[in-house]
């Protein structure tokens, strides 16, 4: 491999039989396999990330006259200072990019056989001082709540293409549905090599099994009140009138509007439809065009149902898939703070 490869990652080399061992037809195709999974270790986007990282990087190295192999602590330190300094043709990134990029830094040198310490003086240390001058609060996104939803599919038309759209954005508001989650699923187990989870439609609702970003998970997803905002019916709907009895749920659909296609929709679609609603049905209308569109994105549907629930937050923890309660408060835009007060219970 070139020392300056910025090719995917996964790379031929990347996987291959020890130099002692005689290669064989059998061997050669459990070689191939294990590429497979390894490639499945992480998703798409994760990896075009990674990718140009490694191409920014050794880009960067070229320029400066070294070499991106074997890693060195100090080359790396230097990158970061640079990153974070910024100049005329690049503007400084913020200490979270940094971080991002250095755990991309991370992961490619390890698919090319060489360990980074990130725990290297060289490195910690810059990225501690990095962080302690340039770092700031994580800017969130507005969260789209109950009435912003409702008026968001009211823009929609009933064709076709108005229902798969409509259903989108039921299902991902009440499943608290990443956008690549919501593009993924099929509507049968195994329909599909690259699906990403299936969906049971039940007499009290939907069941979704997700393949997710933290492994496989239930959602349920119960009938709404009324058929204009339950996510079932919509999602019931679609399927009907798509004609979709296998594979992707969410496929495209023709020019004319007339019928649905066989292609997977991809998750910008998601992002893409969440801005026209919220611009069409005016929401936060007192903001210019351009920071309205930077407010909402995929996350807003996950904010949403995390703020709007008003439910025990184990109920919403376990419904978006988190860990730990606190990530679930990070994305709860309005909550009562000091339902504990602590200084009360103190004494005070």
């Amino acid at each position: 491999m070139s020392r300056d490869d910025t090719r995917d990652p996964h790379a031929d080399q990347t996987l291959s039989l020890p130099s002692d061992v005689a290669g064989s037809g059998a061997l050669d195709r459990l070689v191939d396999t294990a590429r497979d999974y390894a490639r499945a270790a992480a998703s798409d986007n994760t990896l075009k990330a990674y990718g140009k990282d490694w191409a920014h990087f050794t880009r960067w190295c070229r320029m400066k006259g070294a070499d991106p192999l074997p890693p060195s602590a100090e080359m790396i330190g230097l990158y970061l200072a640079d990153l974070a300094a910024g100049s005329a043709k690049a503007p400084a990134l913020s200490a979270s990019t940094i971080d991002r990029r250095l755990s991309g830094l991370t992961w490619n040198y390890a698919q090319r056989g060489f360990a980074l310490d990130r725990k290297d003086r060289h490195i910690a240390s810059v990225l501690a001082g990095i962080k302690r001058k340039h770092a700031r609060p994580p800017v969130q996104k507005e969260a789209i709540l109950a009435e912003d939803i409702l008026a968001m599919i009211a823009t929609l038309p009933f064709d076709l293409r108005g229902l798969r759209d409509r259903a989108m954005l039921l299902l991902g508001y009440a499943g608290g549905l990443r956008r690549s989650e919501i593009v993924s699923l099929d509507v049968h187990r195994d329909d599909t090599p690259d699906s990403g989870g299936w969906i049971e439609i039940l007499d009290k609702g939907a069941l979704l099994t997700l393949n997710a970003k933290t492994g496989w998970r239930e959602v349920e997803i119960g009938r709404g009140s009324a058929d204009h905002s339950c996510p079932v019916h919509a999602l019931e709907q679609w399927l009907h009138f798509a004609r979709i009895d296998f594979g992707p749920v969410f496929v495209r659909t023709a020019r004319d509007g007339t019928r649905a296609l066989q292609a997977r929709l991809n998750d910008k679609h998601v992002a893409r439809l969440i801005k026209r609603t919220v611009l069409d049905a005016g929401l936060r209308s007192d903001l210019p065009e351009a920071d309205r569109l930077a407010l909402f994105s995929g996350h807003s549907l996950r904010a949403g149902l995390a703020s709007s629930a008003e439910v025990d937050e184990r109920h919403v923890q376990k419904q978006l898939g988190h860990a730990s309660a606190e990530m679930t408060r990070r994305y709860q835009r309005r909550r009562d703070r000091f339902r504990v007060n602590l200084t009360k219970a103190a004494g005070l």
